[in-house]
């Protein structure tokens, strides 16, 4: 499968990062230029039904060629980056046979891939693996699912012995800033149930995935001269540290795991006027994540009624759902990617998202789409790096999928 490294070679140097900060769909322009990339393979592929639209979302379908009565299946993976670090100048390199030792990505700044920080790397001893150059993101998250399902396309197409029903093909936009299902077309989509191509090592397979929120949090202040200030200042950062520290010091990201929920204040800013915290709010269990909502709302009121009316103003609202409420009525589509795994090779990983994916959105929008893996680690930073045996048993895997529905 020498196209699929080349494939995805080329698909990350292709700087696609989305913004958090715009409002637009796209939120970056320059998504564009993967999407029409991959309008023109799918064209010289054959696929038919192909568009793109302003939104930046790309779909296509391979008919089926067999007269049994198939699910129409999708495969559905996102063309942005992460904006948590650089997607620009990308510069991947193969590290050949690996020998579990140290990998150095940047010599020059020391900056080191190491089994001592990082050691699911030595599963890979023996394998290719690709990693970063030490300055950017790899953006394996999600160009190797893309990667994955045009080289699993092409294969069937090649080889149109292997019976299959209509597989359906979508790229989105914006995935990394929580907007990637906005304007997802699923009636035009047309199919039945779907994957995400969007998991990280090799054999996860998800169909659970936090319930999501979002609370920004504003906090009012009177700034007062400091040496005239007594009785008049209200200081906005120390209300700000207050609101935090009742927050439960163990629901935070650093100190949860598995099911467990959290608090995450990810962002900060402000002076003695002003002050804003931002959080997202995550719980795998719907009733504990009303809970978390409640707890920052009864904070609000308490600090408002100790300290004045209107010094704290939230805004908070749910972001996305858990899926597995909307999976398991068609839990086949589980069973048979379980299965697809087994077939070649692959242990699955079952195992809940602690996030969520496009696929979380989609199911709740009509369209049950549980998450396959792409093989990728440490994912958004500059110490991603992505087995080259993993993204050649994602393909086998997808194809296995197809093969098994078309029994």
């Amino acid at each position: 499968m020498k196209k699929l490294v080349d494939r995805f070679m080329e698909y990350v140097k292709i700087d696609t990062k989305s913004d958090p900060c715009s409002d637009l769909c796209p939120t970056t322009e320059k998504q564009f230029d993967l999407a029409k990339i991959l309008v023109k393979e799918l064209e010289e592929l054959g696929l038919k039904d192909i568009s793109l639209d302003e939104n930046c979302y790309v779909m296509a379908t391979l008919p089926s060629n067999t007269d049994k009565n198939i699910p129409k299946l999708g495969f559905i993976a996102h063309m942005d980056t992460s904006p948590d670090m650089t997607g620009k100048n990308v510069a991947p390199k193969i590290v050949e046979n690996y020998d579990g030792g140290d990998i150095v990505l940047n010599k020059e700044k020391n900056i080191i891939l190491s089994p001592r920080d990082f050691p699911e790397l030595k599963n890979y001893m023996g394998e290719d693996i690709i990693t970063t150059d030490g300055n950017t993101l790899l953006g394996a998250d999600d160009k190797a699912g893309i990667a994955e399902i045009m080289t699993a396309i092409e294969y069937l197409v090649n080889n149109p012995e292997l019976k299959h029903g209509t597989i359906k093909v979508g790229f989105t936009p914006d995935e990394e800033v929580g907007n990637g299902a906005d304007k997802f077309d699923v009636k035009k989509f047309d199919a039945d149930i779907a994957y995400t191509v969007d998991g990280s090592e090799i054999g996860e397979l998800e169909y659970e995935n936090f319930n999501a929120a979002y609370a920004k949090v504003k906090i009012n202040g009177r700034n007062v001269h400091p040496g005239s200030a007594k009785n008049k200042m209200i200081n906005s950062i120390s209300i700000a540290m207050e609101f935090d520290s009742m927050i439960p010091a163990n629901q935070v990201p650093e100190h949860t795991e598995g099911y467990e929920g959290f608090y995450h204040l990810h962002d900060i800013s402000g002076s003695v006027e002003e002050t804003t915290l931002e959080y997202i709010i995550r719980d795998h269990d719907r009733e504990k994540f009303e809970e978390k909502k409640k707890r920052i709302e009864k904070i609000v009121d308490y600090l408002n009624c100790s300290i004045g009316a209107g010094t704290i103003e939230l805004d908070m609202e749910d972001q996305y759902y858990n899926m597995k409420g909307q999976i398991e009525p068609v839990i086949h589509i589980v069973e048979t990617a379980k299965r697809a795994m087994e077939e070649v090779g692959v242990k699955p990983i079952i195992k809940p998202i602690r996030g969520g994916t496009d696929g979380a959105r989609l199911s709740y929008m009509g369209l049950p789409c549980p998450n396959l893996f792409t093989g990728g680690h440490n994912f958004h930073g500059k110490f991603e790096y992505i087995p080259i045996g993993s993204i050649k048993k994602s393909v086998e895997v997808i194809l296995k999928i197809i093969e098994l529905y078309g029994e």
